[in-house]
């Protein structure tokens, strides 16, 4: 090494050039690669940070291979891997891209620490690659030349032509259920390992949210086990603590489920047979832990300190009370679910003698969130909740994936029924009751109006102008504007509810988390008087 110039710089070897790359650069208008590669950088590094979105791998493959496509070179990229302790996942995905196509990838969703990716390239073929481009060589002329730092040290060796090289391959990308499958899974591995605690409980209802999140703890019992399986001792090592045996080799999901997962379903007198079925059978299916308890005493107990304070005794819908009275009664059943929940979390190991503490899971998806579809300190209250920046629709592509990658056979008859609270009384021993009745709108809805408020930025009349064109072979512009107006009451109403979501698996970009994502006010004027003038202006 001759000179050690400040600034942006390459290394200039014996063989070839290389230049660096930091994370956020590969996905900037302007990145140092273009210039770069045009003053004759032949490899790129790039040291990235890119943390998992469902369906976002394809645009950074995308990115790296065109990197290369119409400047040619080398693109090596080493990503990131796991829990940072925080919301985000880091998914790996090393890759190695040469003349626009992929020559090497790396694991998503691995349970290892670290991976090592190789590669063999043959650097003439990017310099044959470059002559071909006549414009390129044209503004390879006209780019300001970057300092070069000269290393006394060749990549290549003069009898290595005999070696083979790698030939380009088809990236093999996860399916977004399969991504659901091994995201949410590893960091709740990470989050359990780190956390020093002995396992999980979830709050199960028998609903598809609440099943979906059992459902990724079974496939992170899946992939200790596989991971174990491989030889992966740091794996084997947490395992072992985490159960507290010494001994112990997890070799079957279910038998490790067991160990690390205690699930609760939490019965009401408005709660139906139908849901505690299909709870306690998917708890046999996946081998959890599972509790059967009745809530009805401790209601009662809250309800009548209340009305021995006030002399007033709130009363359901269903029989005579006004809608204030119902909300109230939904809550208190709700929130005593939470305090439940914790006290177990804290209790059940100890009293079947083993120690240590679970962490609480939460089960509320990104849409119910964003509609504020949920009682403030419920069961929604958790530790952390690997399903809160998932969309219901997606969350039903994953129990179907599950039915056949892991044979559930008890999830047929959840994804059958409609998502229900289950806190008003039954009306002929049936759920009356239903969520997208309660929301006054529907799942599908919800992720349009999500996806249009946080990443196109759009308010009231935004929405409803861009609605009225993509809804217009089923709703007239009046519908439009009333669902329009309907969604941003329910979302100016409840964004309170927004300042105490529990930490949630980042897996949308729509997601409407407060505390280090969605950083928008608490306190809304709510009806929007300007924005739903002009939209009542626009349908007359």
């Amino acid at each position: 090494q001759e000179t050690v110039p400040f600034g942006d710089a390459v290394l200039a070897t014996k063989d070839t050039c290389l230049g660096s790359e930091i994370c956020e650069e590969l996905w900037a208008p302007n990145s140092p690669h273009i210039e770069m590669g045009l003053d004759g950088v032949e490899i790129f590094t790039n040291s990235s940070g890119s943390h998992h979105v469902l369906r976002k791998a394809h645009t950074r493959v995308d990115l790296v291979n065109s990197a290369t496509a119409k400047n040619g070179g080398i693109y090596i990229l080493a990503n990131q891997k796991g829990c940072d302790g925080d919301r985000l996942y880091y998914d790996g995905c090393a890759m190695v891209s040469m003349n626009g196509e992929t020559v090497a990838q790396g694991s998503q969703f691995s349970l290892k620490d670290v991976e090592v990716l190789v590669a063999t390239l043959d650097l003439e073929d990017v310099r044959s690659y470059r002559a071909e481009i006549s414009s390129r060589n044209l503004a390879a002329s006209k780019v300001n030349p970057y300092p070069r730092v000269k290393v006394n040290f060749a990549l290549s060796c003069s009898d290595d032509v005999a070696v083979p090289t790698c030939t380009p391959i088809q990236w093999r990308h996860h399916s977004p259920e399969e991504e659901i499958s091994l995201g949410p899974a590893c960091w709740l591995w990470d989050y359990l390992r780190r956390s020093k605690q002995a396992g999980f409980l979830l709050p199960l209802s028998g609903g598809i949210d609440s099943s979906a999140t059992a459902c990724i703890v079974y496939s992170m019992c899946h992939q200790v086990c596989l991971a174990v399986k491989n030889g992966n001792a740091d794996v084997l090592a947490d395992a072992r603590r985490i159960v507290n045996d010494d001994a112990y080799v997890p070799e079957d999901p279910r038998e490790f489920c067991k160990r690390v997962f205690t699930t609760c379903y939490m019965a009401s007198e408005n709660s139906s047979q139908d849901t505690c079925n299909r709870a306690k059978l998917l708890a046999e299916q996946i081998g959890s832990y599972h509790i059967n308890l009745n809530i009805d005493a401790a209601v009662k107990a809250i309800v009548g300190i209340f009305s021995m304070v006030t002399g007033r005794t709130p009363r359901f819908s269903a029989f005579g009370g006004s809608s204030r009275e119902n909300l109230a009664l939904q809550n208190v059943q709700a929130r005593i679910r939470m305090v439940l929940a914790y006290l177990f979390a804290q209790l059940t190991l100890w009293t079947r003698g083993i120690p240590g503490g679970l962490l609480v899971l939460g089960s509320a998806n990104v849409d119910e969130s964003l509609r504020g579809y949920l009682t403030k300190y419920d069961c929604s209250s958790a530790d952390i909740n690997p399903i809160g920046g998932i969309s219901k629709a997606d969350l039903k592509n994953f129990i179907q994936y599950c039915i056949e990658n892991f044979q559930l056979t008890a999830l047929r008859s959840i994804m059958s029924a409609p998502p229900t609270a289950e806190l008003e009384p039954l009306v002929d021993g049936q759920v009356a009751q239903t969520d997208e009745a309660d929301m006054g709108m529907t799942y599908a809805e919800l992720s349009i109006y999500g996806k249009l408020r946080k990443i196109a930025k759009a308010g009231p009349y935004s929405m409803f102008s861009k609605l009225i064109n993509m809804w217009k072979e089923i709703c007239t512009p009046r519908e439009v504007a009333s669902k329009v107006k309907h969604f941003f009451r329910m979302y100016s109403v409840n964004r309170h509810k927004m300042t105490t979501l529990t930490p949630s698996y980042h897996a949308e970009n729509y997601s409407p988390d407060d505390n280090r994502f969605d950083l928008r006010p608490f306190l809304y004027n709510t009806a929007w008087s300007w924005q739903f003038r002009c939209i009542d202006e626009q349908v007359n």
